[in-house]
C-alpha cells in the first residue's frame, strides 16, 4: 500500500448511539477524542447520521466553522438564528457559514421515515465573518460517471460556496465499472456514502469505509456496485 494512503475502516469509526440518533464519526466529535484523529488537511468532521422520524438536534450554537449537509434519503428541516427555514432534500447542497456565531435546530419532519445524511464540517480561510446560509439544488448535475462539485471555495458556479479558498466538495454517483480521477491536491479524503469502489489496485472500500490521501497525487476510484455514492474533499 502507497504510504500516502491510509485507509480508514467503517468499524474504526466512533459510534454515537441513542434512542433517536445513530451517527458515525470519522473524526474526533463531542465526547469522542482521539488527539490523533482530529482532521484531515482542513476536514475536522465527517459525521454520517440517522436521525429518527419526528426526532433532531434541538437548537445549538456554532460559530467559525464552514458547515455542509449532504441528505442520503429523507428530508432535514433547519431553522437558524438568521431568519432561515428550509427543508433539505437529496440532491440538494446546504451551507451554513457559521462566522461570530449562529444557532440553528435541525429537525427530522417526517413522522414516519428516518433522515440519513452526511454533516462535514471545514475550517474557514478567515474567521470572525458574518453569519449566511446557502442551499441549492444540484440533481440535475449529478449525471454518472464523473465528480461533480458541490461546495467549493474555487468560484464553481454551481456549488454552495464555503469561505475556504483551498477546499471543494466533490460527490460522484457512479455505476459498477464507472470511474473517476481523485484530485491532486495536499488532503484528500474519500467517503464511500453508498455501494463500493476500489482505488487504484491497492485497496477496496466499501459503505462508510474512507481514504485519506495527502501528497498522494492522481489515483483512479473504481466503482465496484451499481449505485455507488461518494463524497471526496480535497484541501489544503
Amino acid at each position: 500500500m502507497d504510504n500516502s494512503i491510509e485507509i480508514k475502516r467503517s468499524s474504526s469509526r466512533f459510534h454515537t448511539d441513542i434512542d433517536w440518533l445513530n451517527s458515525w464519526h470519522s473524526f474526533s466529535f463531542g465526547s469522542h477524542y482521539d488527539p490523533n484523529n482530529t482532521g484531515h488537511g482542513q476536514l475536522v468532521v465527517n459525521n454520517d447520521d440517522v436521525v429518527r422520524a419526528g426526532t433532531g438536534f434541538g437548537t445549538h450554537a456554532h460559530a467559525d466553522m464552514e458547515i455542509v449537509t449532504w441528505i442520503l434519503d429523507g428530508e432535514l428541516e433547519h431553522r437558524d438564528s438568521l431568519g432561515t427555514v428550509g427543508i433539505i432534500k437529496p440532491g440538494e447542497a446546504q451551507r451554513m457559514s457559521a462566522g461570530t456565531g449562529v444557532r440553528h435546530s435541525e429537525a427530522n419532519p417526517s413522522s414516519t421515515n428516518d433522515v440519513h445524511l452526511i454533516q462535514m464540517w471545514v475550517l474557514p480561510d478567515t474567521k470572525g465573518i458574518e453569519p449566511s446560509y446557502e442551499q441549492k439544488s444540484l440533481g440535475e448535475f449529478l449525471t454518472r460517471n464523473e465528480l461533480v462539485p458541490i461546495a467549493s471555495g474555487k468560484d464553481h458556479p454551481d456549488a454552495v460556496a464555503i469561505h475556504q479558498r483551498d477546499a471543494v466538495l466533490w460527490v460522484g454517483k457512479l455505476d459498477s465499472g464507472d470511474s473517476v480521477d481523485t484530485p491532486d491536491a495536499p488532503f484528500v479524503h474519500i467517503y464511500i456514502a453508498r455501494g463500493s469502489a476500489q482505488i487504484g489496485a491497492e485497496a477496496q472500500l466499501k459503505v462508510g469505509d474512507a481514504a485519506r490521501l495527502t501528497q498522494a497525487g492522481v489515483h483512479k476510484l473504481v466503482a465496484n456496485d451499481e449505485n455507488t455514492e461518494i463524497l471526496i474533499w480535497e484541501t489544503a
